[in-house]
């Protein structure tokens, strides 16, 4: 069951990610031009851009800084109302947050930081990407025609933060804004390791793992879906001829059962291809507790766990 009384369904999808750059330019290039990201726009020091099976306008902002990491990362709600009643939610619980006006493709929003330390945002109104001829589909159900420029992703999928006290982090995310706990690992003697939560019937729209370090508000990776295996494969083959450097996989995750392949951006910002994953549909679905990856391996099957999964994390520490 959810970590609330009663299931708990105003959010909707995770809407987008804000990451910042050192290396603007490089990077910009990278999500056009080896991710496979369109360029929607350009202004005030951020790019805007979209995956080609995003139906927003816009789903990831990169903005120059001194440092990279995590921005912000925006959640939409399912409705006026509900993100009013989590507003609401959120400051009877001693959040101190602010109104935004907005940004390039969405309306009003409602900016707080959460216990671990990164910046969210949760809003409502949003911009639909309507295609200009040359990148409408034949099939009116999508919002354009697919690429197969870079990785080609298709879509926004999850995010994971760390957090230094996961359970206080989760039941936050679960009491204040309707997450569900999925699965969670917990090893033998040890402080509770990650959880993964969702809003409606994915594996997870978010992660939460541990911070290694003594500070907060760090992002570990952002993740975009490809429609198969075969297409994660084919990233591979891209970021290999294209000299980016693969830190992790291709391999599938014990926990969601999800195929993936982590790379770092020119930034330093680790950023995922991801296919699969279950779907729940139980609506009294009891959170499965791992102590360990299936016969002590640190994933269902294929390469192991590096050392630098568990420590480079943006921003990185000096």
């Amino acid at each position: 069951m959810s970590e609330t009384a009663e299931p708990m369904y105003e959010l909707a999808h995770l809407g987008h990610a804000e990451l910042l750059t050192p290396v603007y330019e490089q990077s910009l290039e990278f999500f056009v031009e080896v991710y496979g990201m369109d360029l929607v726009q350009e202004s005030g020091g951020s790019a805007y851009l979209r995956a080609w099976g995003d139906h927003d306008l816009t789903t990831l902002k990169l903005t120059a800084s001194d440092q990279a990491g995590l921005g912000h990362v925006g959640w939409r709600t399912i409705s006026p109302q509900a993100l009013d009643r989590r507003v609401a939610a959120l400051e009877a619980r001693g959040v101190t947050g602010e109104w935004i006006d907005g940004d390039v493709g969405h309306g009003k929003a409602y900016s707080f930081r959460t216990p671990s330390g990164q910046r969210n945002e949760i809003y409502y109104e949003t911009e639909k990407y309507q295609a200009p001829q040359g990148k409408k589909s034949y099939l009116p159900n999508q919002p354009q025609s697919s690429v197969t420029r870079g990785a080609a992703v298709s879509r926004i999928d999850h995010i994971n933060v760390l957090a230094r006290d996961i359970p206080a982090a989760r039941e936050f995310m679960c009491q204040t804004l309707g997450f569900k706990l999925r699965e969670h690992l917990i090893p033998p003697d040890q402080p509770e390791a990650g959880a993964w939560l969702s809003l409606m019937n994915k594996a997870h729209d978010l992660a939460i793992t541990r911070e290694p370090a003594d500070t907060t508000g760090r992002l570990h990776h952002l993740a975009y879906a490809v429609e198969n295996r075969e297409d994660v494969l084919r990233a591979a083959d891209v970021f290999c001829e294209l000299g980016t450097f693969i830190e992790f996989g291709p391999a599938k995750h014990s926990r969601t059962q999800g195929f993936f392949l982590y790379v770092y951006e020119p930034g330093g910002n680790r950023i995922e291809v991801f296919a699969g994953g279950f779907h729940i549909f139980a609506p009294d679905w009891e959170p499965v507790t791992w102590t360990t990856e299936g016969r002590g391996r640190s994933t269902a099957w294929g390469l192991d766990v590096p050392a630098s999964f568990h420590t480079h994390a943006t921003p990185v520490l000096r």
